[in-house]
């Protein structure tokens, strides 16, 4: 009888909190709070001061002032909100998870960034720390419950704070608390951020390892300055895709080829097996319409000479998407930046034959986009899921005057935030570009009279 009132109490804190409370969440918690009802990070970061130091280094804290979070919701979001009533609700939307204060202040559309308001302070420890549920079964689209107030939720029982009352949360201990922000559905129905719900289905929701036992890692310490010490503290690293340390080696890769000796004008084939073996998730995850991961392999001969290997095609439908080449896309952005017709930008940015792993975003028109809010459908996903292995491989005619002696094969998996040609063409800045390699291996292979 104990374990089955326990297991009901559980399910009442985890699951429709806002059913059974008559509690506001998600579109209809615009404009409900004031932005005083919530304690600033700084107010927070006096006695937390670890945890506070680490948020300010993490996007968290820049979810709102990040230089292309700043230009995809001036520049393309608002004036599409403007001008499409299906999308009109990611004026205010996008808020409900970039600065949850503002949103939740009715702030819409929030001060730029140059203006140094509260909406500034995009995700803060007050938002997260005063949820005291979410609404339905699933949680996405920031329906979350917020209850501001001097009573701060968290995993941890028998705190005592000075400058607050605290509550144990068995939220706080789950994914879904992550998933009310990392799943996201457009206005078309279509789930455009899914990384709570594709850790659901993979083999680490089975064995109870939590989006916060990688992102949150546990160690000793002290929760605030003054408090006791406790072995398992976690960390407030919220590191993911804009954390070079965390994307390297994400995917393990090898290269082999299927001889070792091969004569000029003669096939070679080697084969590339990737493998997601840190990840609870599908990689890229999150806002899966602008990472790029493409796999490069390149052949260097005796003499130095460098040949491009393209992938070879295995005929799935939607392959399109994913080999690399020199076709446009994005067509959409030409309506909130008001270019009719707008022939669009190069897709990829990266050299044509190259594989990638994607998710591609189409628009009402069936046309690739960059916009998440415009997506009416996907193609096919060609991403890497938590512990799978994909299989990739390179035939490659050797050319008849190829130099004699060792040629060097490299398989290279690089990363991307945002495709070079949307950075170039929008004018984010270059670091927003930037190559990450993930992971490289190399094989070699002899070329004999």
């Amino acid at each position: 009888m104990l374990k089955v009132l326990l297991t009901s109490l559980l399910i009442l804190v985890i699951q429709p909190v806002g059913d059974l409370l008559a509690q506001k969440s998600g579109d209809a918690t615009l404009g409900t709070q004031k932005y005083s009802d919530y304690e600033t990070p700084r107010t927070c970061g006096a006695c937390h001061v670890d945890f506070y130091q680490q948020w300010l280094q993490m996007i968290m804290s820049q979810a709102y002032v990040h230089h292309w979070d700043e230009i995809e919701y001036f520049k393309l979001a608002i004036p599409h909100a403007e001008k499409d009533p299906k999308v009109a609700g990611v004026k205010a939307g996008c808020n409900g998870c970039h600065t949850p204060v503002a949103f939740l202040a009715g702030d819409v559309p929030p001060p730029k960034p140059e203006m140094n308001s509260r909406a500034n302070e995009a995700v803060t420890c007050d938002v997260c720390h005063t949820i005291a549920g979410f609404e339905g079964d699933t949680p996405f689209n920031y329906n979350f419950i917020s209850e501001p107030g001097r009573v701060k939720h968290g995993p941890r029982d028998g705190l005592v704070s000075p400058a607050h009352e605290t509550k144990q949360s068995a939220l706080f201990n789950t994914t879904e608390v992550c998933g009310v922000c990392h799943n996201e559905k457009s206005p078309y129905g279509v789930w455009v951020k899914a990384t709570q719900l594709e850790w659901k289905a993979g083999p680490y929701a089975k064995e109870g390892v939590v989006c916060q036992d990688c992102h949150m890692p546990k160690s000793s310490g002290r929760v605030a300055t003054m408090g006791k010490d406790f072995p398992d503290v976690r960390q407030h690293f919220f590191h993911g895709a804009h954390d070079p340390g965390k994307i390297r080696g994400a995917i393990e890769l090898r290269i082999h080829p299927d001889t070792r000796e091969v004569e000029p004008g003669l096939p070679v084939k080697f084969t590339v097996i990737l493998y997601n073996t840190k990840a609870g998730h599908k990689i890229p995850t999150g806002s899966a319409e602008e990472r790029m991961l493409w796999l490069h392999v390149e052949a260097t001969d005796a003499k130095g000479n460098v040949y491009h290997l393209p992938v070879d095609k295995k005929g799935f439908t939607g392959e399109e998407y994913t080999i690399a080449a020199n076709t446009l896309a994005y067509q959409d952005m030409g309506i909130p930046l008001g270019i009719p017709d707008f022939k669009g930008v190069q897709r990829d940015g990266v050299p044509a034959g190259d594989r990638i792993f994607r998710l591609p975003y189409l628009d009402p028109q069936g046309r690739m986009t960059i916009m998440q809010w415009n997506t009416a459908s996907q193609a096919v996903d060609y991403r890497i899921g938590p512990r799978e292995t994909k299989v990739e491989t390179y035939t490659w005619q050797l050319p008849d005057t190829i130099a004699p002696g060792p040629v060097v094969v490299k398989a290279t998996l690089n990363y991307q935030k945002l495709p070079t040609p949307i950075v170039d063409f929008l004018e984010v800045p270059p670091e927003e570009a930037e190559v990450i390699e993930m992971n490289s291996h190399q094989t070699q292979v002899t070329v004999v009279d």
